[in-house]
């Protein structure tokens, strides 16, 4: 097993990663699993002696175009799969977030690691999740075994699916190695229908309108005034304006209906302009990595998973009690998904209360996925689990980990003695 030092592990195939995870389940030494290092930033920080570093586990090991099927290393960088799927028209639908903007990474991070936290775009009302584009996996488990789950087939029934685990586990479970996804055809034609000056609650109503329509819209978002020009949209004629944003994909004639009939469905006052192919792109690309609120650096962001219809009038409340502060918030997934970023003082107390307004509405998930390390330490970065799920989870956790030396402590504060 070679080593750069004596903490420090950079494996070159799969063989030297089961010896690095056997010494420290044998030696009870935890292990901080990293791919890039690029969303190191999101979940509570790891106190490890020791690093896994797996961005030598890199390359595309397999590419069937015609099958819709992409095999690599986990620590391949999505910059590289993105280049080979862009020379084929392909696309990963699920629209991996980019770190970039948000947490200042230096780039969009691997394969794995984008499979590992499972956050998807804002394709995701219609495309899935992360998990659901995920095929297959060779990974190592915290027992130093190696073992491969699913196939390289969208349709596939080779044993348990363990890749819906390993989906968002943020390396708890497993070292992934090897990892297979669905890939899709990249639409041939993009245009996004950008409504303006519509209040959120309003706003909520037209993006329910569209996606029950049978028009086919990929994704939907709103933006207070402010937060537009962080995604490429200022008007000239009225800078600073509210935008509810519509997105219409697939074949050019196709979306050009499409958008007339949503033009003639939600028309009645507002103001309506079309975004184009690489203005549109942008447009989502911001979107999806949550760029409007990147600055400033110091405040602690929070991206917040609701019933479908809940994203307007929890944003109203929360803004009601005070919890935006100096921030500020947008919507996605059509009011599904609120970004939200509070102010930097009390940000504990404001943990709290999001949770109390998120019972208030219903239920959700409430992910501190921005924050300083003191800030990740004090207050559950994810959403706490019911003690029932709980239970369940720390069983596996225990069959697939028993010594808890896989990025201990990174979803939540271990009891004392846990991992060995």
């Amino acid at each position: 097993m070679s080593a750069a030092s004596p903490a420090h592990f950079g494996p070159q195939h799969e063989n030297q990663v089961r010896e690095a995870v056997a010494w420290a389940a044998a030696e009870g030494v935890p292990l901080a699993v990293r791919g890039r290092g690029s969303k190191e930033g999101i979940g509570r920080p790891v106190q490890a002696g020791a690093t896994l570093d797996l961005s030598s586990l890199s390359g595309i090991l397999l590419y069937e175009p015609e099958e819709l099927v992409l095999s690599a290393a986990a620590g391949t960088s999505l910059a590289e799969v993105q280049a080979a799927l862009d020379d084929r028209a392909q696309q990963l639908a699920f629209e991996p977030f980019r770190p970039q903007a948000l947490l200042g990474a230096a780039d969009a991070g691997s394969l794995g690691g984008c499979l590992a936290v499972n956050l998807a775009g804002p394709r995701r009302p219609q495309a899935g999740a992360a998990r659901d584009h995920f095929l297959g996996a060779r990974a190592v488990s915290g027992r130093g075994e190696a073992f491969k789950t699913g196939g390289r087939v969208v349709k596939n029934v080779t044993g348990y699916d363990l890749c819906k685990l390993l989906a968002g586990s943020f390396g708890t479970l497993a070292v992934m190695t090897t990892v297979t996804v669905k890939v899709l055809p990249r639409p041939k034609k993009t245009r996004t229908l950008l409504l303006f000056g519509q209040p959120v609650e309003a706003a909520g109503a037209a993006m329910r309108r569209a996606m029950g329509a049978p028009l086919d819209v990929s994704a939907a978002a709103w933006l207070p005034a402010g937060l537009a020009a962080g995604c490429g949209v200022d008007r000239a004629a009225a800078p600073g304006t509210a935008v509810t944003a519509l997105r219409l994909e697939g074949t050019a004639i196709s979306v050009a209906e499409r958008c007339a009939a949503l033009r003639r469905l939600l028309g009645g006052g507002a103001e309506m302009e079309e975004l184009h192919s690489h203005n549109s792109a942008a447009f989502w690309a911001a979107v999806r990595d949550a760029a409007p609120l990147a600055a400033p650096a110091e405040r602690p962001v929070w991206r917040i998973a609701l019933p479908p219809t809940g994203g307007p009038s929890f944003l109203a409340a929360a803004e009601a009690e005070g919890l935006l502060g100096d921030g500020a918030a947008f919507l996605d997934w059509a009011g599904g998904l609120v970004w939200l970023a509070a102010a930097a003082s009390a940000a504990d107390g404001h943990a709290a209360a999001l949770r109390r307004l998120l019972q208030a509405h219903g239920g959700g998930h409430a992910t501190l996925l921005r924050g300083p390390e003191a800030l990740r330490l004090a207050v559950p970065v994810f959403q706490p689990q019911a003690p029932g799920l709980a239970a369940l989870a720390e069983r596996i956790r225990a069959g697939m980990d028993p010594q808890g030396v896989l990025n201990p402590g990174r979803l939540a504060a271990d009891p004392p003695g846990a991992g060995g």
